[in-house]
């Protein structure tokens, strides 16, 4: 009996309602032809990013998985799951990072994969604009692949179609795929939990605005 291999034309996205996970979902589509989303719950600092997942999933049609994590929250104090920690940049490292957050999502996602007989995993993750999360580097998705690969003996392919883009490139991207304005106006960036132009002075809405601001000036619409 012939082992079954994965369908190339299935895809899983790591899914948080954000605008890149959601750039991605639009991109996922444009190019597999059975898209499903994979979100987790590890005590984020909000629970309106499931919801946000949860509706752009619905609107889109589209198979949603949400997966329980918390065990993440409580491994490492950091400013995306202490409510109670101020956000800050820090001359070194953020303490927005969640250490192991990525390691344990592209595992998780891979064990999906596997049961759905996936053979692709899309990912957000950005070198460019990282902000020095280790686990957004090119370097890791690709151990990574090679390492979720081995662990199930399956021929898995992460992509990253942001990896190499910066915030304003991310935003000509999803003008390309003519989704600009959804994702402008109903994704989740904002670390205070505001939907769209979100809260403006938390440094994911600063880096979003900034990004968004440069493409739309030079696309003349500014």
């Amino acid at each position: 009996m012939t082992e079954q291999t994965l369908d190339k034309e299935k895809a899983i996205v790591v899914f948080s309602g954000g605008q890149d996970s959601t750039t991605c979902l639009f991109w996922a589509q444009k190019h597999f032809e059975h898209v499903e989303l994979v979100t987790f719950q590890y005590g984020q600092r909000h629970d309106k990013e499931i919801e946000v997942a949860e509706a752009i999933a619905k609107e889109q049609v589209l198979k949603h998985h949400v997966l329980d994590m918390s065990l993440l929250s409580q491994l490492t104090p950091n400013a995306l799951t202490q409510h109670d920690m101020d956000i800050e940049q820090g001359d070194e490292m953020p303490n927005t990072f969640v250490p192991a957050r990525n390691l344990l999502f592209l595992s998780f996602a891979g064990a999906l994969a596997y049961q759905l007989n996936a053979k692709n995993i899309i990912t957000g993750v950005c070198e460019t604009d990282f902000s020095g999360y280790p686990d957004c580097r090119d370097s890791f998705i690709k151990s990574m692949n090679v390492t979720l690969s081995l662990s199930m003996d399956k021929d898995f392919v992460i992509h990253t179609p942001l990896m190499w883009l910066d915030k304003k490139e991310t935003w000509a991207l999803s003008d390309e795929l003519g989704v600009l304005d959804y994702i402008r106006h109903n994704t989740l960036t904002c670390y205070n939990g505001i939907i769209g132009e979100g809260c403006g002075t938390c440094p994911a809405c600063q880096l979003r605005a900034r990004g968004l601001n440069a493409y739309l000036e030079e696309k003349g619409e500014k």
